[in-house]
């Protein structure tokens, strides 16, 4: 062992994808299961879910993507997204050290893992099940929808983006 300092690079650590490539990879393999996904959706309690999208059973499954060591260990606010979703997914590069996501305080009891480059992704770990009120479900999906149809129309016509609730 050496007692040389190691700098790690975000490049260095995962070998260079990014948050983009993550999730480009998560999104092919979730649409072969027929999983669809949006990214960036803000939650009523402020947070943003990176990925945020329903099973064809109508769960909602969110992906938090992590791509280097430092802000995976530096995010506190993770919980927050539990309350929002059926299925929750950490989604990182294959180079990034997982092994603290086996760490109660990472929950493994009720998150899975999800690692992906920009071509493709394989679950390493599945999410449990943690059923969403019937009720907050609804909402979810709602909400979600929402937020897809007007992505879509505005992506279709700029002109739209001043109405409508903004995101």
């Amino acid at each position: 062992m050496s007692d040389s300092p190691v700098i790690e690079t975000a490049g260095q650590e995962t070998g260079g994808e990014t948050a983009v490539d993550v999730a480009r990879g998560i999104a092919r393999l979730f649409a072969r299961n027929d999983v669809w996904l949006i990214p960036e959706v803000p939650l009523r309690n402020g947070r943003r879910a990176d990925l945020m999208g329903l099973d064809n059973k109508g769960r909602v499954v969110i992906v938090e993507i992590k791509v280097q060591r430092g802000d995976l260990l530096g995010d506190g606010k993770w919980p927050d997204y539990l309350d929002f979703c059926d299925r929750f997914y950490w989604g990182l590069p294959p180079g990034l050290d997982r092994s603290v996501l086996e760490s109660e305080d990472y929950r493994p009891d009720c998150c899975g893992i999800i690692v992906a480059d920009g071509y493709d992704g394989e679950i390493v770990r599945p999410a449990p099940l943690h059923p969403l009120a019937a009720a907050r479900r609804k909402v979810e999906v709602e909400r979600l929808a929402r937020a897809a149809m007007r992505r879509m129309t505005v992506a279709g016509d700029p002109h739209c983006a001043p109405w409508g609730n903004a995101e």
